[in-house]
């Protein structure tokens, strides 16, 4: 028997020429569906052919122009139901063969669980989603591995429902409540902290350099392995470039970048690259490579306070305020708990 053909996000990304954030968009709306492999999202290749189909139907459904005497018994007219259909889909899974109607539609909202998007990289993510798993039976959470910023950009869109952020402003020294305050404004929405974690330079074994303090990074012929634009570490870096007056060119390879702690310390690792910027969990993992830590950042969850989200938010904050979800971030080392779960901001 041979195995169905399955992609990626970012295969149908490019199938489709749409952006991998409008993907999780349709898997969150039930448009399309997928199924998670470990920490990797899949789409089948008869459920892509499948939507692609019903996108077809729909679209030739709503070009018809109904004239005045097609109305239904109901009281609609044909080209009202076939908008009615549309909106209706998300609750139904793709790949179903029965036609879509009101009370077919209302069975499913009760029987499709909803899905979630989580933003972030941290391994604690993955703690929180298993315990939302566990204890809430109606929500499927989904995750995006971006980065702090253009997570907080997806929720303002709409596109992301729990977003992760470590972003360091460095005017006020503050953590991520400013950033959030400005991208998230007219929205009502909750910060709790997940946990604190050790942040610094990656550097060879030994520290040949000598790299000790942000104003080393001043010293001539440096390679550093960057991160991309708009993740926590490469806030970091720039916030501190910038407060110490060092000219970001000065850095050989700050214009090539990574898209993981990992991808950075696997880099100065290999002794590609002098210095990189992140979190001492990844130099633990990757081995072969020193950490310098220089400040202890705070993590936090951001979600939004609208109708239909009350029951899973207060969820979320039962599980991050339980001892057993502290007790299982504490089994890392480095990973400060000693707020995990309190309320920072509400807004």
């Amino acid at each position: 028997m041979t195995e169905e053909q399955s992609y990626t996000t970012e295969e149908i990304s490019k199938l489709l020429k749409i952006s991998k954030l409008t993907v999780y968009d349709l898997i969150k709306k039930g448009d399309l569906v997928a199924y998670r492999v470990g920490k990797q999202m899949r789409i089948d290749a008869t459920d892509l052919e499948a939507y692609k189909r019903r996108s077809k139907q729909l679209q030739s459904s709503a070009q018809r122009i109904p004239t005045p005497h097609q109305t239904s018994a109901s009281g609609t007219q044909p080209g009202q139901g076939d908008f009615q259909r549309t909106s209706l889909q998300s609750t139904t899974p793709v790949g179903s063969t029965h036609a879509i109607t009101p009370a077919s539609s209302a069975h499913a909202m009760t029987a499709v669980p909803r899905h979630l998007v989580i933003t972030g990289q941290d391994v604690s993510l993955d703690i929180l989603m298993r315990h939302m798993e566990k204890q809430t039976r109606d929500i499927r959470p989904l995750r995006s591995f971006m980065g702090s910023l253009d997570g907080l950009i997806s929720m303002y869109r709409g596109e992301s429902d729990l977003v992760s952020t470590h972003l360091l402003d460095g005017d006020t020294g503050e953590y991520n409540l400013p950033y959030i305050r400005k991208i998230l404004t007219g929205r009502s929405y909750v910060v709790v902290n997940l946990l604190s974690r050790p942040a610094g330079l990656y550097v060879q074994r030994g520290n040949p350099q000598n790299l000790q303090n942000w104003t080393d990074l001043s010293k001539p012929e440096l390679r550093l392995a960057n991160r991309e634009k708009g993740s926590g570490a490469r806030v970091l870096l720039d916030e501190q470039l910038r407060l110490h007056g060092i000219p970001a060119a000065g850095l050989i390879g700050y214009e090539t970048e990574e898209t993981s702690h990992m991808g950075v310390a696997a880099k100065v690792s290999s002794g590609e690259a002098d210095v990189g910027v992140g979190i001492e969990k990844a130099a633990r993992l990757v081995g072969q490579v020193d950490f310098v830590p220089l400040t202890q950042e705070r993590y936090d969850l951001v979600m939004l306070r609208k109708q239909g989200n009350e029951a899973w938010t207060e969820s979320v904050l039962r599980i991050l305020q339980s001892s057993e979800f502290r007790q299982e971030l504490q089994s890392f080392e480095g990973y400060d708990v000693s707020r995990t779960g309190e309320i920072l901001y509400e807004a």
